[in-house]
């Protein structure tokens, strides 16, 4: 990928850390939200050739700084014209390989960084859209009650997503022989934990409270991943003797699963960016046959009301 000489100012949605003497070079995906220029940082890591695949411009952090804060205004250079840019659809949010499937039929502009950072980017008005999947332990419902706490007062729109499977992943012939997140009472069990924010770590935080396991004994609690695929790789590769994660990254890396329970992959957005013609695409997209029988492939999803909208605090 050559980099276009054009360059833009765009506002950051995520801290950013320098850890490098020298500069370091940061792929960003960037999309127009209300007429403002976003970027958002992609994986790094074992993801960097797919991030610099997905990614629409480079950041540069100097040397002498110690990164960059959130809501910074930055200049990004461009791998890709402006025009393109502006005609993605800003997902972020929770992680989800159908994010991948949607960006087969629409530009997309998507930033992996859990549920509730989904909740602050549609705050800061810096996405269009939010995938979230929190559960809220009072009612035992999933993603509403957090939507009327975040947004008191404000005309909300919440997506029908996806139904999923959550579960322990295990290497394949499960060696283990893990059953249960009870087994995570023995500290030689190494756990793939997700990072702070996100649906899986909120759902996976319960189920611990439920079998009176503190955070202190499950060995890799802190270890954080940014998606289910980290995880799943992790696991794949040895690094974890399991991890929480959704039926269909165990599919696609090869592994073994003990489902857990289930949740609802849903998306938030502002009641006025119903209008939008992407979103209105994005919509079309979730209920059409094509997306459904692709997503059927992956196995571990249910369709009930995929698509429908539904009106909070109107």
């Amino acid at each position: 990928l050559g980099a276009s000489r054009e360059k833009v100012t765009a506002t950051l949605t995520k801290r950013l850390t320098s850890s490098f003497k020298n500069k370091e070079y940061v792929r960003v995906t960037l999309g127009d939200v209300e007429g403002k220029i976003v970027a958002s940082p992609l994986d790094r890591g074992a993801a960097a050739l797919m991030s610099m695949v997905k990614a629409d411009g480079l950041l540069t952090i100097d040397r002498f700084s110690e990164g960059v804060e959130a809501d910074s205004e930055v200049e990004v250079e461009l791998l890709k014209p402006l025009s393109d840019i502006c005609r993605s659809l800003v997902i972020t949010g929770s992680h989800d390989v159908v994010i991948d499937v949607i960006s087969d039929y629409i530009p997309v502009s998507s930033a992996h960084v859990g549920s509730l950072s989904g909740i602050f980017a549609i705050k800061s008005h810096s996405a269009h859209i939010a995938p979230i999947h929190l559960l809220d332990e009072e009612s035992g419902q999933y993603n509403i009650p957090f939507v009327k706490r975040y947004f008191e007062g404000e005309k909300m729109a919440l997506i029908r997503g996806l139904g999923r499977v959550q579960g322990i992943l295990v290497p394949k012939g499960n060696p283990k022989n893990i059953t249960s997140l009870d087994a995570l009472k023995d500290k030689k069990i190494r756990f793939a934990n997700r990072q702070r924010g996100a649906g899986t770590r909120y759902l996976f935080d319960y189920k611990l409270s439920e079998l009176g396991i503190s955070s202190d004994d499950v060995n890799g609690y802190d270890k954080e991943y940014t998606t289910h695929l980290a995880v799943a790789d992790a696991v794949k590769n040895g690094v974890a003797d399991c991890g929480m994660a959704v039926l269909s990254a165990a599919n696609i890396l090869g592994l073994d699963f003990i489902p857990v329970g289930n949740e609802s992959y849903d998306f938030l957005l502002r009641a006025k960016t119903l209008d939008d013609e992407k979103v209105q695409k994005f919509i079309e997209i979730l209920k059409s046959y094509e997306f459904r029988r692709k997503v059927e492939e992956l196995s571990g999803y249910t369709f009930e009301n995929t698509g429908e909208v539904i009106l909070i605090n109107d």
